[in-house]
């Protein structure tokens, strides 16, 4: 029994990447003995489509659910068709969250998407940067804001009638859990180029 990680290096010990399409790598982890493949994400720079082509993927090694941060709609719907369970809101390290899965505490989403179609996006000529929050709850994160910010646009998710006004504190807060995930990505890119750089 295998399930997909969403993660931004290639190791169990990495931490979760908080976007399912755009990630940096799927980890494909066999459940009874932890052996894993990493699959660095084709689709991360995809102009469009890179939820459905990523889902396509990941369901096309015969997992059974994958664990994310956050998912979008087509990814969803194509996991969905797929058979394969979608586990949002995880966050920690890859090794941990597949450890939580298997002995049941964590529970496949009811409530479909978490974030808006091209979610992660970033804008600036779709630079593949954003990281959203990765807390899911959409707000419009990552729509075209460039880095995830905050977008006056609405979404599917968050219609203008009904989208929460975002308070300065819970802006700061945002910003400050962003910066956080950024910094994560940013340790495990380099802590990856110093290992390559000790393998010359």
């Amino acid at each position: 029994m295998k399930v997909c990680v969403s993660s931004v290096a290639p190791n169990l010990d990495a931490q979760i990447d908080p976007r399912f399409g755009r990630c940096q790598y799927f980890i494909i982890v066999d459940l009874d003995t932890l052996e894993f493949e990493s699959i660095p994400n084709p689709n991360i720079s995809a102009m469009g489509g890179a939820g459905i082509q990523s889902a396509q993927l990941v369901a096309s090694k015969g997992v059974e659910a994958v664990l994310t941060g956050n998912v979008g709609p087509n990814a969803y719907s194509t996991l969905q068709a797929a058979g394969v369970k979608v586990i949002t809101g995880v966050g920690g390290k890859v090794r941990e969250v597949v450890e939580s899965y298997k002995t049941g505490k964590l529970r496949p989403s009811t409530g479909g998407p978490t974030v808006a179609a091209h979610f992660g996006m970033g804008g600036g000529g779709g630079m593949g940067m954003g990281m959203g929050r990765g807390m899911g709850m959409g707000r419009g994160m990552g729509m075209g804001g460039g880095m995830g910010m905050p977008s006056s646009g609405s979404s599917p998710f968050n219609p203008p009638s009904v989208r929460p006004a975002v308070s300065k504190e819970q802006e700061l807060n945002d910003l400050k859990e962003q910066s956080r995930l950024l910094k994560e990505q940013l340790d495990a890119i380099n802590e990856r180029i110093k290992k390559l750089e000790e393998k010359k």
